[in-house]
């Protein structure tokens, strides 16, 4: 792989890397259903977040959302469900500290609401990637078999340049996320966080 990047052109895309996933008393910490290796997540993911902010590049956080409907209750779609029965009004709520990106990848230059795995369905992602020259795309966040690896497949579609941060996800199974690596290396770059931070400060 190529060591030149035009930071300018790229943005770090956070897939969901929430409060009500990730954060002791969020959401999922409640249903006990926390994300195993998620300390380490976060640390590989914040030295490329670093790297970026430094060399000038963008940060867009993508968050999924679970849009309130009528009194406040959430509109779940019955496969989440099922999954998560635990999850209650208020969770994933737009403007709600659940919400929110984690203290330790914030600020983002771009937040985008998402309700389904893509970050790209639905939403603004492509419109704003477009408008301020994007075109190339590090892609990190969870879950590697859910919202990074359909948000990754839609990049590779509408022709961005995405390369996967192998450390800088995670699934809620060691052979979910192994699975998941191996079979989008056929549509993307792969490679560390170290290597992506590495590649940052040399642009």
């Amino acid at each position: 792989m190529s060591a030149k990047l035009d930071v300018k052109r790229t943005a770090l895309l956070i897939v969901d890397l929430q409060n009500d996933f990730l954060h002791a008393d969020g959401a999922y910490a409640r249903g006990r259903a926390s994300l195993p290796g998620a300390a380490a997540l976060i640390a590989n993911m914040k030295s490329v977040a670093d790297a970026m902010r430094v060399a000038g590049g963008w940060i867009v956080s993508t968050q999924f959302t679970l849009v309130p409907g009528r009194g406040g209750e959430p509109l779940i779609s019955p496969h989440l469900k099922q999954l998560r029965p635990f999850l209650r009004k208020g969770d994933f709520q737009p403007g709600a500290w659940g919400h929110n990106l984690i203290d330790e990848l914030a600020p983002a230059d771009f937040t985008i609401e998402k309700v389904a795995y893509s970050a790209f369905y639905m939403t603004r992602l492509e419109f704003v990637l477009r408008k301020v020259g994007i075109d190339t795309l590090l892609v990190g966040g969870i879950v590697t078999n859910g919202g990074v690896a359909s948000t990754l497949r839609d990049a590779h579609v509408r022709d961005f340049h995405a390369m996967l941060l192998t450390d800088g996800c995670a699934a809620f199974s060691k052979e979910a996320h192994e699975a998941s690596i191996a079979s989008l290396g056929t549509i993307a770059p792969k490679l560390t966080c170290a290597e992506a931070a590495a590649m940052i400060n040399a642009a």
